[in-house]
Formats: structure tokens, sequence, C-alpha cells
């Protein structure tokens, strides 16, 4: 965070000026950093955009979306992009997770996986790809532009609280995500409706002035009644299988951040525990990718396959085949989706034959031990195999 705050990123500070810490889902003292509340990724993505504008050896090419991954199969040379190749001894991958896969999400469109879909067809590894977290708090409003808007896990921190159908409190809000995502789903259940409610009533407007400003363009008012929210596609755990420097089974090949897989996150991500690894890891990444050796001319002929993205028909199958409650027919029914991820994903969650952290399975609700600290890894012939990870 220090290092941070000296590249100008600006976090809340208390009285003392001392970074203000709060608490999340999960955890069990004040350990999270904000900044403007629930603003943090835009802060530290607005820095970063102007430190890379600034740096004369960084060449930024906007619009210039890749399609393929320039790769034999066991070296990576680079990429292909719409505007053509662009040939080099280290390719890093940092495209974001696959939560806008699922229909309903608070992700934005773009975030459909296509760092792991173009990492296999490369010839990389994958793993952990059955394990979906599902946001407790998301705002439900089916049929608006409105229905997923995250409401950050900060406000519960603070003391927003859960109420169910008849205005009683019903969970434990700070535990972790999956658990409170779970409680939300059988009271929806059992009082046969299609949201719970969170009532903000006992929040400072002026601390998270984003989310109720967001609420109010929603048609909604905080201040003097609980809005409905229901889980929602949020955070997924795997990826692009990578060790400690993120590098993944494919040689000149890395991935950081969501795209990836390095085991951090277990079976569902503590709140704000990604961006710290993206800090941790995407500084790993750049001193190996520096490090990387001179590779072979690359093969004379691109490879022929080309990214496509995923259709509507697509998303809304994963989220009625994969989503928060799993069944063994709609995974297997999932299998024949032709969005690549799409049929990982269920893979993955078939071959996991147990329920842990962000994968519920009707036909294995408890958690396995022998599954405990095994990661689903599948190759990019599509076969998959257990490992464990010292």
């Amino acid at each position: 965070m220090r290092e941070l705050q000296s590249r100008g990123v600006a976090f809340d500070l208390d009285a003392d000026g001392e970074i203000e810490l709060s608490l999340e889902g999960g955890h069990t003292c004040r350990r999270i950093a904000h900044s403007g509340g629930s603003q943090t990724g835009r802060e530290v993505t607005a820095k970063l955009a102007a430190m890379v504008a600034a740096e004369p050896r960084i060449e930024v090419r906007e619009r210039a979306s890749a399609t393929a991954l320039w790769s034999d199969g066991d070296r990576c040379h680079g990429m292909l992009t719409e505007t053509g190749p662009i040939r080099a001894t280290a390719t890093v991958l940092a495209t974001g997770g696959a939560a806008a896969l699922w229909r309903r999400t608070t992700n934005p469109w773009g975030a459909i996986g296509a760092g792991p879909v173009v990492a296999s067809a490369a010839g990389a590894d994958l793993a952990d790809l059955e394990f979906c977290q599902f946001h407790p708090t998301a705002l439900a409003r089916p049929g608006t532009p409105f229905d997923g808007r995250l409401i950050t896990e900060a406000v519960r921190g603070e003391g927003a609280t859960l109420l169910d159908a008849s205005g009683r409190r019903f969970t434990d809000e700070l535990a972790p995500r999956d658990a409170v995502s779970r409680a939300i789903l059988d009271r929806m259940e059992a009082d046969g409706t299609d949201s719970v409610r969170l009532d903000l009533r006992g929040i400072d407007p002026e601390r998270f002035p984003n989310v109720f400003e967001s609420l109010a363009e929603a048609g909604l008012d905080p201040r003097s009644e609980p809005v409905p929210v229901a889980p929602t596609a949020h955070f997924t755990v795997g990826g692009v299988a990578v060790d400690l420097d993120c590098r993944s089974s494919v040689r000149g090949l890395y991935a950081v951040g969501e795209c990836s897989c390095t085991g951090l996150h277990g079976a569902n991500r503590l709140a704000s525990n990604s961006l710290i690894e993206c800090f941790v890891f995407g500084e790993r990444a750049a001193a190996a990718a520096l490090a990387e050796g001179p590779a072979d001319a690359p093969p004379s002929e691109p490879p022929e396959w080309r990214f496509e993205p995923p259709t509507e028909a697509t998303r809304d199958a994963v989220w009625r085949l994969a989503g928060p409650v799993r069944r063994p027919e709609q995974l297997r029914e999932l299998l024949a989706e032709p969005y690549p991820l799409a049929a990982a994903i269920a893979t993955s969650a078939l071959e996991r034959r147990e329920s842990r952290g962000g994968h519920l399975r009707t036909d294995f609700p408890n958690l396995d031990p022998e599954l405990d600290n095994v990661h689903i890894v599948l190759g990019p012939d599509g076969e998959t195999r257990r490992e464990s990870w010292d």
C-alpha cells in the first residue's frame, strides 16, 4: 500500500492520516484499504493509465483486439491481433475474469474469459474452472439495465443487514461469500421470492456515495427502505494454471490476475484479495518475463484458430446450467456449448464430485476430504487430471 501511495494512489485515511481499514466478508479483522469508499479499482487504474501514458518505452495499441496467441503448442512467440501480429519473447495475459459468461453478473460484458480461451488454444493448461464466486449482494432488478449491479460488501462491514420477506435478519452478513450466498438462496426458496432485502438505512451515504448514487439511478432510495438483492456471478477463481512467477505450461506465456490460477484463492476468494494478488503477482510476472531467454523463430505460418466471443445464448445457458446451484444433468447439457470455456467449466464441475467454496452440487452436497488441496487441471486436449500443488 505504501508503494502505491508513493505512485500517487490516494487511499481513504483516518483522522491520524493513516490508511483507514475496513472489514469485509470472511475476514476477522479490519485489513482492507479503500479509495473513495468503493472506488478503489477506478483510482488504481486511473493512476496506472496516467503512468503508462507518460512512459515513452510503452507502446499502447488501442482497438487492436487479440485474436490468438502465436504459439506452436510448446512456445509462445507473441500474439495475433486484428491489426497484425506482435512478436514477443514473453507474452503476459492480463485479460480479467469470466464472470460475464453468466447472464446475471456484476462484471462488464468484456469479462468473458478470453485469456483462458486463447491460452488453451495455444496449448496451456487451465485449472479450477469449476469455482465461480457468486457475490451475495447484487441488485435484483430483472429486466432492467441495473440488474446485477454490485453493492459492495464493504457496506455490510459497516453494519448493513440482510432481511427476509418478513423483515427478519437471517444470516451472518460477514461470513465467507459462498456461505452468505447459500443462505440467501435457501431463504429465497423458503419464501418463494427472487430476492432478499439489504437494509442500508443505518449507513452514512457520504461513506459510500457511489453506492447510494447508483441505487438512486435505479429508482431506489436506500435511506428509506431496504433494496432487493440476490447472488450473481462475480469472480472466477480458475483460469490459466501458473506457477509463483505466473508462468503457464507454455514457454514464454504468462498470466496475471483473474485470468490466471495461482491457487492463492483456494475454492472461494476472500473479499478484496484479488487486488492484492494483482499487485504481488504482477510484479513477479514482470520480473520473470524480463528474464525470459531468447526463443527460436516463430512458425512461418500462424495458427488458423481465431477467438470468437460467446453468444447471448451461451450466457443464458451458463447461468441456467452452471449457476449457484449445480445439477449433473444440467452440467452435461452445458458440454454441448460451442464457446470453449463454457464446456470447460462443465467438464471441471462434473469432475469435482463434492461441494466446496464456489462450487455447489445437489448430488454431492458435502465436502470430500479426499479432494482437499486437489486442483482439477484441464489440458488443451480437453482431458482432466488431479494435481496437488505445494
